[in-house]
């Protein structure tokens, strides 16, 4: 089987939402932009609160059914999911690479790394267990970990199919069923993983994807009753109003958020591995990750070198069309561009070291491209070195003392991840106990890690765990049983 969107009997292309394992279509559309060149990729189903109940309904009704399955079951059918992932991974990598503008070879990693979601908690289902308790010898007690029944999901545009495993996988996993609402922006590779979830024998209603727009559809999903977990990636803006609207439900809610995160590079680093590091992890998905190393604290006794390299490297960077595998896409859009100038306009008093400009690689005037962007003596309290850009920008500020360096480091609302660049090994330890943040790296960088580490932020970054074990912890809520001897 090779997916695709389905086409409307006129032959254009039309992606439409996939409810209770079937197409479904909506009354009204809206178009799907390559930010490559500004050209359509064709239609998306504008769906609204009729489709998302008629998804949250399939899920409702395929949840008796599914809970019940044994954990062997679902672990045979998730694995066979993430085998029909990896054999159509070039075509999802392609559908990706044009919807969000990454190079191919970033979106080949990302559908290996969801087929691996599926294949990861499949296995691990099969040893998660609940406990016994030793309360008294005259009772037996013991605890159950028991789904919560049907799991909305609203993903961000950065990553699709990374996001749609890292949610829908341990979901599914524990004995949920989904609905998952995917970016306006890329919506094409969620409908497709949901049509290989049929095709790999998983249920109708267990895996259910509404396309659309965040104001209508993300919105009437976040309010639905019939959801009974709710998880969002994307702005702190929209993840308050996901937490209020399941707050008044009382539901539970798992929030990934925005980053500011921060590479402290001390004077004793490998200054070579950290400005090769830090300039891989800004450039990757155009700097258009939550966890984006995007600012720089720097010892001022390696502050030159550092810059040095990582400008050298800046200027070798290749820009181009995601299809075309360059080292740097384009934005997500246009107007993703224009919020990355305004940010780089605004650093008044610091220098551009280098970029700090549109490109327009190949005469492409329709493109959402920015150069890669060094900017050095960055106030800590600019909007620039505060706010999360999302794009290649790397901001530098120099520090003197330990102390310094982790009160800059923690200077900001968010507080997701970090990194410690020194062969100190006390400083290491010492330093990465006290930046905040929910994953922190010595002498080296995982942009969120792997698919086994738990993620997730603190502060404005969010909170909840996604990834790992504990993310089964997240769907899933504990039974205790108390049985008179």
């Amino acid at each position: 089987m090779t997916v695709s969107p389905t086409a409307s009997p006129a032959g254009e292309r039309v992606t439409k939402s996939f409810i209770d394992g079937a197409p479904v279509s909506s009354a009204q559309t809206y178009p799907n932009i390559d930010p490559s060149t500004g050209a359509t990729l064709g239609e998306v189903a504008r769906a609204g609160e009729a489709e998302i109940d008629q998804a949250v309904t399939a899920a409702r009704r395929a949840s008796r059914a599914w809970r019940a399955t044994t954990p062997e079951q679902r672990s045979e059918l998730l694995s066979r999911l993430a085998g029909l992932i990896d054999a159509e991974g070039e075509t999802l990598a392609r559908l990706e690479s044009e919807d969000s503008g990454k190079p191919l070879s970033q979106a080949r990693n990302d559908a290996r790394v969801c087929a691996r979601y599926f294949r990861f908690y499949s296995h691990v289902i099969e040893s998660y267990y609940g406990l016994s308790i030793p309360l008294r010898p005259d009772l037996h007690v013991y605890t159950r970990r028991e789904p919560l029944g049907v799991t909305g999901h609203i993903v961000a545009w950065n990553y699709p199919m990374q996001l749609f495993g890292r949610a829908v996988a341990p979901a599914i996993a524990t004995g949920n069923c989904a609905v998952l609402k995917p970016a306006d922006e890329t919506p094409r590779t969620a409908v497709c993983l949901a049509r290989l979830a049929a095709e790999a024998g998983l249920p109708p209603g267990v895996v259910n994807v509404v396309t659309g727009l965040g104001p209508e559809a993300g919105a009437a999903l976040a309010a639905h009753p019939g959801v009974d977990h709710l998880s969002f990636v994307g702005s702190t803006e929209v993840g308050s109003l996901i937490a209020g609207a399941a707050a008044r439900r009382v539901v539970p809610v798992t929030l990934e958020l925005g980053g500011k995160s921060a590479h402290l590079v001390f004077a004793d680093a490998d200054v070579e591995r950290a400005a090769a590091t830090a300039a891989a992890v800004i450039l990757q998905n155009a700097g258009q990750t939550c966890s984006a190393g995007s600012r720089l604290l720097v010892h001022e006794r390696v502050h030159d070198e550092l810059l040095r390299r990582i400008a050298d490297r800046f200027a070798t960077v290749s820009i181009g069309p995601g299809v075309a595998d360059p080292d740097l896409g384009p934005l997500v859009s246009r107007k993703q561009q224009d919020r990355v100038r305004g940010y780089v306009e605004s650093a008044r008093g610091a220098d551009i070291v280098c970029g700090g400009t549109v490109a327009e690689p190949e005469g492409i005037a329709g493109g959402a491209y920015f150069t890669p962007t060094l900017i050095d003596g960055v106030d800590p309290a600019a909007p620039i070195a505060r706010e999360e850009i999302f794009g290649p920008v790397l901001t530098v500020t120099t520090f003197s003392t330990e102390d310094e360096a982790v009160a800059l480091a923690n200077g900001t609302d968010y507080a997701l991840i970090g990194a410690v660049w020194t062969r100190d090994l006390a400083r290491a330890h010492r330093v990465a106990a006290q930046v905040d943040g929910g994953q922190i790296y010595v002498n080296t960088y995982g942009a969120g890690g792997g698919v086994e580490l738990p993620f997730g932020g603190f502060r404005k970054s969010g909170y909840g765990r996604e990834k790992g074990i504990e993310a089964l912890d997240a769907y899933t809520a504990t039974k205790t049983i108390v049985v008179q001897l």
